[in-house]
Protein backbone atom coordinates (compact mmCIF):
# COMPACT_ATOMS: atom_id res chain seq x y z
CA UNK A 1 0.00 0.00 0.00
CA UNK A 2 1.69 2.98 -0.80
CA UNK A 3 1.32 5.96 1.37
CA UNK A 4 -0.05 9.29 0.35
CA UNK A 5 2.62 11.23 2.58
CA UNK A 6 6.11 10.29 2.30
CA UNK A 7 8.73 11.12 4.31
CA UNK A 8 10.32 13.67 2.27
CA UNK A 9 7.11 15.61 2.21
CA UNK A 10 7.25 15.37 5.96
CA UNK A 11 10.72 17.08 6.01
CA UNK A 12 10.24 19.50 3.13
CA UNK A 13 11.70 23.25 3.96
CA UNK A 14 12.73 22.14 6.95
CA UNK A 15 16.41 22.45 6.47
CA UNK A 16 16.12 25.13 3.23
CA UNK A 17 18.39 28.03 3.38
CA UNK A 18 16.27 31.18 3.98
CA UNK A 19 17.75 34.76 4.23
CA UNK A 20 19.03 35.71 7.46
CA UNK A 21 17.35 37.47 10.02
CA UNK A 22 19.23 40.43 11.92
CA UNK A 23 19.20 41.48 15.12
CA UNK A 24 19.94 44.60 16.92
CA UNK A 25 21.65 45.97 20.63
CA UNK A 26 18.21 45.55 22.90
CA UNK A 27 18.46 49.23 25.28
CA UNK A 28 15.56 47.98 27.55
CA UNK A 29 14.46 44.96 29.75
CA UNK A 30 11.00 43.33 30.87
CA UNK A 31 8.32 44.40 27.97
CA UNK A 32 7.13 42.03 24.98
CA UNK A 33 6.98 43.05 21.56
CA UNK A 34 4.82 41.56 18.99
CA UNK A 35 4.83 40.92 15.32
CA UNK A 36 2.13 40.31 13.18
CA UNK A 37 2.39 39.26 9.26
CA UNK A 38 -0.81 39.28 8.08
CA UNK A 39 -0.32 38.27 4.35
CA UNK A 40 1.72 34.89 5.14
CA UNK A 41 2.23 32.58 2.26
CA UNK A 42 3.85 29.09 1.87
CA UNK A 43 3.29 25.95 -0.55
CA UNK A 44 2.04 22.58 0.33
CA UNK A 45 5.07 20.07 -0.27
CA UNK A 46 2.63 17.90 -1.62
CA UNK A 47 -0.28 19.17 -3.79
CA UNK A 48 1.87 22.57 -4.49
CA UNK A 49 -1.24 24.28 -3.60
CA UNK A 50 -0.88 27.79 -1.79
CA UNK A 51 -1.33 27.79 1.94
CA UNK A 52 -2.43 31.37 3.33
CA UNK A 53 -2.19 32.78 6.92
CA UNK A 54 -1.32 35.03 9.47
CA UNK A 55 2.18 34.68 11.79
CA UNK A 56 2.00 36.19 15.16
CA UNK A 57 5.78 36.48 16.44
CA UNK A 58 5.44 37.68 20.54
CA UNK A 59 8.69 37.49 22.38
CA UNK A 60 10.55 39.15 25.32
CA UNK A 61 14.18 40.22 23.94
CA UNK A 62 17.12 39.70 26.07
CA UNK A 63 20.44 41.68 24.20
CA UNK A 64 18.93 41.71 20.76
CA UNK A 65 16.07 42.76 19.12
CA UNK A 66 14.54 41.53 15.74
CA UNK A 67 15.10 44.13 12.89
CA UNK A 68 12.05 44.04 11.09
CA UNK A 69 13.18 44.67 7.72
CA UNK A 70 15.11 41.20 7.46
CA UNK A 71 12.36 39.46 9.35
CA UNK A 72 9.94 40.50 6.58
CA UNK A 73 12.15 39.34 4.21
CA UNK A 74 12.14 35.76 5.86
CA UNK A 75 9.04 35.31 6.06
CA UNK A 76 8.55 36.06 2.44
CA UNK A 77 10.66 33.86 1.70
CA UNK A 78 8.02 30.77 2.61
CA UNK A 79 6.13 32.02 -0.63
CA UNK A 80 8.02 29.45 -2.92
CA UNK A 81 8.64 26.77 -0.36
CA UNK A 82 7.54 23.43 0.00
CA UNK A 83 6.52 23.38 3.86
CA UNK A 84 3.49 22.16 6.37
CA UNK A 85 1.88 24.84 8.12
CA UNK A 86 3.03 22.65 11.05
CA UNK A 87 6.65 22.88 10.19
CA UNK A 88 6.56 26.96 9.11
CA UNK A 89 5.73 27.80 13.02
CA UNK A 90 8.00 25.10 14.55
CA UNK A 91 10.84 26.64 11.87
CA UNK A 92 10.23 30.13 12.32
CA UNK A 93 10.93 29.51 16.03
CA UNK A 94 13.73 28.02 15.91
CA UNK A 95 15.14 30.42 13.68
CA UNK A 96 14.14 33.39 16.00
CA UNK A 97 15.54 31.53 18.75
CA UNK A 98 18.65 31.12 16.78
CA UNK A 99 18.78 34.47 15.71
CA UNK A 100 18.26 36.79 18.71
CA UNK A 101 17.94 34.27 21.88
CA UNK A 102 14.99 35.64 23.47
CA UNK A 103 13.75 34.83 27.24
CA UNK A 104 10.61 33.49 26.15
CA UNK A 105 9.00 33.13 22.08
CA UNK A 106 5.94 32.43 20.49
CA UNK A 107 4.98 31.49 17.21
CA UNK A 108 1.30 30.98 16.43
CA UNK A 109 0.23 30.04 12.66
CA UNK A 110 -3.63 31.05 11.74
CA UNK A 111 -3.84 29.52 8.43
CA UNK A 112 -6.76 30.00 6.11
CA UNK A 113 -9.52 27.31 5.33
CA UNK A 114 -8.47 24.52 2.91
CA UNK A 115 -11.29 21.97 2.33
CA UNK A 116 -13.19 23.43 4.99
CA UNK A 117 -10.82 23.28 7.80
CA UNK A 118 -8.43 25.83 9.54
CA UNK A 119 -5.30 25.02 10.91
CA UNK A 120 -4.15 27.18 14.30
CA UNK A 121 -0.16 25.70 15.16
CA UNK A 122 1.12 27.72 18.53
CA UNK A 123 4.97 26.51 19.42
CA UNK A 124 6.45 28.44 21.92
CA UNK A 125 9.92 28.90 23.30
CA UNK A 126 11.02 29.74 27.33
CA UNK A 127 14.51 29.97 28.31
CA UNK A 128 15.38 27.74 31.07
CA UNK A 129 15.74 29.57 34.20
CA UNK A 130 19.39 29.34 35.95
CA UNK A 131 19.68 28.47 39.43
CA UNK A 132 22.27 30.99 41.61
CA UNK A 133 25.23 29.20 42.76
CA UNK A 134 24.77 27.17 45.91
CA UNK A 135 21.11 27.20 45.40
CA UNK A 136 18.71 24.12 44.29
Amino acid sequence: MKRAYTDEHAAAGVHAPLPEIETWPNQYADYEIEIVMPEFTSVCPKTALPDFGKIVLRYVPDQLCLELKSYKMYLLAYRDLGIFQENVVNRVLRDIVKAANPISATVVGDFSARGGLTTLVTASFQRAKRTPRGKR
